[in-house]
């Protein structure tokens, strides 16, 4: 099973997928912070494409914050895991708490990050939604929708990982997904498909951005 050295080297492998893929507009690049950011930035270089953000953070369950029932954009859409709601017995006072709450980081985030993110306007361009992997898929399924109502031409979702589960869950959804390393296993970390793993920070994702905008 294929393996990264980084998030530099998995963006550098989708690059040279997504280079035979035929774009029908020069493709924007849509990257989820913080991780995704350092994998996107390789696939828009070697595309010649536009690079943005969109800040997507999982709704926490109450007392197990490891644990997610749902996602939330900076564009403002709210993705449920209905079935996890139901299970868990998620009363609509708690769901919107934490809604609330999250609404409140993302904002935060936005400032940290200086106008630098959702810059890009992709209606009727071809986008490739980006992220260092897919654990659940519902980060990535409140991307998807969060573009999609912006009208873009297509959207493909590029991933260096991806569990079985949330590969079908996200390939269903949109015209390519592009992943080499999906896992059939009952566990699941993106983690385990890279050889140096961190915590990206704020500053690097804003480095990374400024540097780009300069350079295009």
């Amino acid at each position: 099973m294929i393996s990264y050295r980084d998030r530099t080297k998995a963006g550098q492998v989708l690059a040279r997928e997504l280079n035979n893929i035929r774009f029908e507009t020069r493709p924007v690049v849509i990257a989820i912070p913080n991780g995704g950011i350092p994998v996107g930035v390789e696939i828009a270089k070697s595309l010649h494409a536009e690079l943005d953000a969109i800040i997507v953070r999982k709704l926490q369950v109450p007392g197990n914050p490891e644990a997610g029932f749902g996602a939330l954009t900076s564009q403002g859409v709210l993705l449920l895991n209905e079935s996890l709601v139901r299970s868990i017995g998620l009363k609509q006072i708690q769901i919107d708490s934490v809604v609330k709450q999250t609404q409140g980081q993302i904002e935060r985030r936005k400032a940290d990050y200086r106008g630098l993110v959702g810059i890009v306007d992709p209606s009727e361009k071809d986008v490739i939604l980006v992220d260092d992997g897919i654990a659940s898929g519902y980060t990535m399924m409140a991307a998807i929708e969060s573009v999609r109502g912006l009208a873009p031409n297509s959207i493909t979702v590029a991933a260096p990982t991806a569990s079985e589960s949330a590969a079908h869950l996200v390939g269903d959804e949109v015209s390519v997904l592009v992943c080499p390393r999906i896992e059939t296993g009952f566990i699941f970390a993106v983690a385990n498909a890279y050889v140096k793993w961190y915590d990206v920070p704020d500053s690097e994702v804003i480095l990374v951005l400024e540097d780009y905008r300069n350079e295009v």
